[in-house]
């Protein structure tokens, strides 16, 4: 038997993620903490909670999400997504576990014209994603047994997300505009979770680059959720990213490629529309 401690655990993935690592590995010990019970900003308090726990494992998904937010708080961003992530994986080094640590597509700027490898090299244009890749170098800089999952635009069952928003807004409105210049994967958070768990069993190391299939705009994205959702009456206009004048800069083509993953697992996340029919 083995502990699995997941932190973030109350968040929208997290709580995913810990239903999905107590079905995938039922004779393990199965942890989660969320802030009530560590947090990742403090130092010694973090090390000191994960040596008394000494899990085999940690799957650290707690994070500062909220891109713009970051922008106008660049210390809070550095401090839970850069300086917390260190503090969790010094914690690791000292009970010798495997780290697991989630990042995002907004580390890269999006101009490639292709989808992102692994090891394309990093161009954040925004405080959030300097942060994440920040956390991501500690983590490679830090720990033999680390694992870097790379995904995006993700939406579930547990939290705020775009998806519920556009379902709140149709209720609201006539008229919704969305951005139709940011193209990227919608990603389930339970298809997520059951990649993570297969990677963990696979025992796999470095960057994997983990979104449901295919691509689309935020607008086209819009779209099919008012389609699937049977909601009619409602216009979706296309607008660019300059119109929202939003503080944070996002990538314009930040779809990942996920071929590495399929290479070393034969897993292929079905279509983002299959998913998003589902949820």
């Amino acid at each position: 038997m083995k502990k699995i401690l997941v932190i973030g655990a109350k968040g929208m993935l997290g709580r995913d993620l810990v239903e999905t690592l107590r079905s995938s590995f039922p004779k393990d010990e199965i942890t989660g903490w969320d802030v009530e019970e560590i947090d990742i900003q403090e130092e010694r308090n973090t090390i000191t909670r994960i040596g008394n726990l000494e899990p085999g494992v940690i799957i650290n998904v707690a994070a500062y999400t909220d891109v713009d937010g970051c922008e106008l708080n660049e210390k809070k961003a550095f401090a839970i997504n850069a300086e917390g992530v260190k503090h969790v994986a010094l914690g690791a080094v000292a009970c010798g576990a495997k780290v697991v640590t989630l990042s995002t597509d907004y580390i890269f700027d999006g101009k490639k014209d292709r989808p992102y490898l692994e090891e394309d090299p990093p161009h954040p244009l925004n405080i959030y994603g300097r942060s994440k890749w920040r956390g991501e170098q500690y983590v490679q800089e830090l720990v033999k047994d680390a694992l870097i999952v790379r995904t995006q635009w993700l939406y579930g069952k547990h939290g705020k997300n775009f998806v519920a928003s556009i379902l709140r807004q149709a209720r609201e409105k006539d008229v919704l505009s969305v951005v139709n210049d940011q193209v990227g994967s919608p990603t389930y958070t339970l298809d997520l979770s059951q990649a993570i768990a297969l990677l963990i069993e696979r025992e796999a190391r470095g960057i994997f680059h983990v979104a449901n299939s295919d691509s689309c705009t935020w607008y086209h994205y819009a779209r099919t959720i008012l389609k699937l959702s049977g909601i009619e009456g409602v216009k979706v206009v296309p607008i660019s990213s300059k119109e929202l004048a939003y503080p944070a800069v996002r990538p314009a083509h930040s779809v990942l490629d996920t071929e590495k993953l399929k290479r070393e697992t034969g897993l292929t996340l079905r279509p983002w529309a299959e998913a998003l029919k589902d949820y």
